[in-house]
């Protein structure tokens, strides 16, 4: 049996420990198997470009899963987008992407190809199986998803989300002590989240948690008010930009500061036709995503809030790189074994599709269809954990 990994789109949690705890089930179940990875997600299959694993790799697992970000690498690659594959030169004009790799794993004698990547990844690795049954290839493709947005249908906790909340909130527990080097000072932690608010809400809930722990000393100015978070923006939420300005105001007149927890999608429509009006190049990416990182949506909330506020200094930082880059905790390795163990059943089952916490079937681990992996998921802000940290905020 030859088996081989791809992992495709932006970094999560648990790309490398999926690829290592896929081959501790193999080995468990003392399965023979060749194992070999595709360098570069669909970059890679498309070019060939394919290194072989070799088996005393079954006795480094516990290595392999402290690393983060993915060993054999990642790109962003849309197998039914033919101009983009043209144009990065990874197929000849005339030739389909599809049938291309589908020709690769072929040649590749590949029995099961894992692919382990978030809507995008499993969608492209939708169509494949769908090419792959429409022209009598047997083989089987069995997705893991991960995203840290965690806004993948039908699936109720994708791989690495949970990581990268934690990180996300190691990361602004350092950042919060700059209120202390300017008066009337604003902070806005902008934390990865296209569509989806889960993060930004379940990295300020982190945060909250670590604070709870500390100590404060109010009579030195150790005052809890200033390391907590005075707001948080979600894409699912509708802003009172007025409000909210007379709001924090009140905040940064009391105690000279103001935190601001920011999703990157958050108010993005209002940002995108600003930039229209302006005739400002709006780029995307291979999937027809806005590509965030050139648009800034921090610099735009802090441009509009420092004059409001009358903010002596304004600080934006993006942990998003520092969350995604890290490896599991173990809330994630738990959730990755257990996917783990499933996806190894239904590849030697022949059953394609996505494995996962599936909404659909009581939050059941299951194999799911390909045709029901969707993307942008909207997080529910009337979540009784979400209502009540922003009511202890005062933001409701």
């Amino acid at each position: 049996m030859r088996v081989a990994f791809l992992t495709a789109g932006g970094l999560a949690p648990c790309l490398s420990s999926s690829i290592g705890l896929l081959i501790e089930q193999y080995s468990k179940l003392e399965i023979k198997a060749e194992f070999f990875a595709y360098k570069n997600g669909y970059k890679g299959l498309l070019k060939g470009d394919i290194i072989s694993i070799p088996n005393q790799v079954n006795k480094q697992i516990e290595n392999i899963i402290s690393f983060g970000g993915s060993f054999i690498g990642n790109s962003r690659v849309k197998l039914t987008n033919v101009e983009d594959c043209i144009n990065n030169q990874y197929i000849d004009k005339g030739e389909d992407p599809l049938e291309k790799a589908a020709n690769q794993l072929k040649n590749d004698r590949i029995d099961i190809l894992h692919t382990i990547g978030g809507d995008d990844t499993n969608t492209t690795a939708g169509d494949l199986v769908k090419y792959l049954n429409e022209n009598n290839y047997n083989l089987t493709v069995v997705g893991l998803p991960k995203t840290v947005d965690n806004d993948v249908y039908p699936i109720s906790q994708t791989l690495g989300a949970y990581t990268a909340a934690e990180q996300g909130s190691l990361f602004f527990n350092n950042i919060v002590n700059e209120n202390t080097t300017s008066s009337r000072q604003l902070i806005i932690h902008e934390v990865m989240g296209r569509n989806c608010g889960w993060l930004t809400a379940a990295t300020a809930n982190e945060y909250r948690k670590l604070l709870s722990n500390k100590t404060f000393i109010p009579q030195i100015q150790l005052d809890k008010r200033k390391w907590d978070i005075h707001a948080i923006y979600l894409p699912e939420q509708k802003v009172d930009f007025k409000k909210e300005c007379l709001r924090l105001n009140e905040i940064m007149d009391e105690i000279d500061c103001v935190n601001i927890f920011l999703s990157e999608g958050a108010g993005l429509d209002t940002i995108l036709n600003e930039m229209k009006s302006n005739d400002e190049d709006i780029k995307y990416d291979a999937f027809g995503h806005v590509r965030l990182d050139e648009i800034n949506p921090g610099l735009w909330f802090a441009k509009n809030f420092k004059k409001e506020l009358n903010a002596h200094k304004v600080l934006v930082q993006k942990s998003g790189y520092f969350a995604r880059s890290a490896a599991p905790n173990n809330e994630d390795i738990n959730l990755i074994r257990k996917s783990s163990e499933v996806a190894l059943k239904s590849a030697l089952n022949s059953q394609s599709g996505v494995i996962g916490l599936d909404e659909d079937n009581d939050n059941k681990m299951s194999c799911i269809e390909f045709k029901r992996i969707k993307g942008g998921k909207p997080f529910d802000i009337n979540i009784n954990w979400y209502t009540k940290m922003l009511k202890e905020i005062k933001q409701i």
